[in-house]
């Protein structure tokens, strides 16, 4: 397994790759690997000949006040961990090789940012598409795999994929959980041991909003109202959305009559979690 530190190098080794007939599957990470980082990983296996992944703790989608500095690193893990799944390169960028000195170049996509996470972190998604557009420019990838977990971050590159006709393709893959119902997140680390039952109201929120769902309820009224007080029922925790969305433009939705999704975010203690499920699809929840 090789590690890149150099956008250059990697560029060019990857230019080698393709020119060589070689297929380029790609899963761009924070670091601090969990199984559903691997996850994503052995998808990317079956996608193409060689596998990259990019560890990469990127400044330009943390707002002020948020995790940056304590977002939990650590290489020497990850790089045994990726092995094992696999992978063939690592890309391993210092700040300074992202975002040199005078760096003025942002991306930004526009409606499908605006809504969900868009409103309480309003430069996050500028600071994705950024760092996912320039990640591709360097690992020049045939395909990139990304988890569903983070909807709105999946729609969000697709629609720039496709608005900006990047030659790529982008997979979601399906959420891996904890044997609890849990959504596997790095963040999940915060969680204090008395907070854990408070976090599995997002994961239970989502049966029941299936259960719902195929009782034949289509109000997405009655369903965000059920589920805002069974969140808030639990201790530590405080709300920051609950909404049912178009899958395609996520705007919000009155009535499920089109392909929709039920998104939610929710702060257990100083811990943001989020989730969703897409009605009528099966829900991988024990």
């Amino acid at each position: 397994m090789e590690i890149f530190k150099s956008a250059k190098k990697l560029q060019s080794h990857c230019e080698s790759l393709r020119l060589g007939g070689k297929r380029i599957s790609f899963v761009p990470t924070m670091g601090y690997l969990h199984e559903g980082h691997l996850n994503l990983m052995r998808e990317g296996k079956k996608f193409g000949d060689y596998l990259i992944i990019s560890i990469f703790v990127n400044p330009a989608q943390f707002g002020p006040h948020e995790d940056l500095e304590k977002y939990p690193r650590d290489f020497v893990r990850d790089e045994k961990l990726a092995s094992t799944a696999g992978v063939d390169a690592i890309f391993y960028p210092e700040n300074e090789e992202m975002y040199p000195p005078n760096y003025q170049t942002y991306v930004t996509v526009e409606k499908v940012t605006q809504n969900l996470c868009g409103q309480s972190r309003p430069i996050h998604f500028r600071g994705v598409a950024t760092i996912c557009a320039k990640l591709f420019n360097i690992v020049k990838p045939h395909t990139a795999i990304f988890g569903k977990k983070d909807f709105q971050q999946l729609v969000t590159i697709q629609r720039m994929v496709n608005d900006l006709n990047m030659d790529l393709a982008v997979v979601g893959i399906d959420t891996t959980r904890e044997d609890d119902g849990l959504a596997m997140s790095s963040r999940n680390a915060y969680l204090k041991k008395d907070e854990r039952e408070s976090a599995l109201s997002l994961s239970r929120s989502l049966i029941k909003g299936k259960e719902m769902y195929d009782a034949g309820e289509r109000n997405a009224g009655v369903i965000i109202k059920k589920l805002t007080e069974f969140i808030a029922s639990h201790t530590s925790t405080k709300i920051d959305y609950v909404k049912i969305c178009d899958t395609e433009n996520l705007e919000d939705i009155d009535i499920l009559s089109n392909k929709s999704v039920l998104a939610l975010a929710v702060w257990v203690g100083s811990t943001r979690l989020i989730d969703n499920y897409v009605f009528g699809e099966p829900l991988n929840i024990k």
